[in-house]
């Protein structure tokens, strides 16, 4: 078997060590009766993030943590498979698994190589998962690869002016002014009390890496939280996310007619 990078073995530890920390927010993501997404829990009726027809697709969540983002995908008729790299965190996802009665294949590996045969999917998608815990020049080929011709890639991670503008001061939030440069931007460190790797990409190199990639972009969402909306992290506040986004979701597609 070969080595897993550094960056994924820092991860799995971090994660596997938040575990018991996010089975709760788990298990009321796979009980919520609408999909909702990012910190503020946006609903899915106001941001489109899921394709309109899932009945019968093939889907792979990467970094699917408890996995209730494939649980919704089978609620609308999809056939999901969700892969993580954290033991910890896929046992919580088996454990809502039997809870609602709702079965899918679950893989612990490395997002960045799926033990999986080439184009068996019509669906890739990651919310905070393989899209930022990940390297894109890893992974983003990899969801490529996985896909068949036609098939669509979707993925949501933190707005680039939010990593900008955070000045990784512990809970202090994003603030008004750039706290680091756009150029270079793409593995991100933060304090030594929070041992993870992140991975960002200016807009233009990730419009370059998924068109090398095989990919066509279609969208760009800018999300903006509702009034009223509340989040448990500190690293943005709401009126901070109502006038600049903090989260954006990509959505591509695979060049390539899909089979009949």
């Amino acid at each position: 078997m070969a080595e897993l990078p550094e960056h994924v073995v820092a991860n799995r530890a971090y994660w596997n060590g938040l575990a018991a920390e996010y089975a709760i927010d788990g298990a009321e993501k796979w009980a919520a009766a609408e999909p909702s997404w990012g910190i503020f829990g946006i609903p899915e009726s106001q941001v489109g993030m899921l394709p309109a027809e899932l009945d019968g697709i093939e889907a792979i969540e990467l970094g699917c943590g408890t996995g209730y983002v494939s649980a919704w995908l089978a609620r609308r008729g999809a056939r999901p498979t969700g892969i993580d790299s954290s033991e910890g965190q896929l046992a919580t996802a088996r454990e809502l698994q039997g809870r609602f009665g709702i079965e899918f294949p679950l893989l612990h590996g490395n997002a960045e190589q799926v033990p999986l045969p080439n184009a068996g999917f019509d669906l890739a998608i990651s919310e905070y998962g393989a899209s930022i815990w990940c390297d894109p020049y890893a992974w983003i080929p990899e969801a490529a690869r996985l896909l068949r011709p036609g098939g669509e890639l979707i993925f949501l991670v933190n707005g680039i002016l939010a990593m900008l503008c955070d000045p990784d001061e512990g809970e202090v939030p994003a603030g008004e002014r750039l706290a680091r440069p756009l150029f270079g931007m793409h593995r991100m460190t933060w304090s030594e009390d929070t041992p993870s790797v992140e991975f960002h990409l200016p807009h233009g190199e990730m419009i370059a890496l998924l068109r090398r990639s095989g990919f066509e972009v279609e969208g760009l969402l800018e999300l903006q939280p509702p009034a009223g909306a509340s989040t448990r992290y500190p690293h943005v506040t709401l009126e901070w996310a109502r006038q600049w986004p903090c989260e954006e979701v990509w959505k591509a597609r695979k060049r390539g007619p899909r089979e009949a």
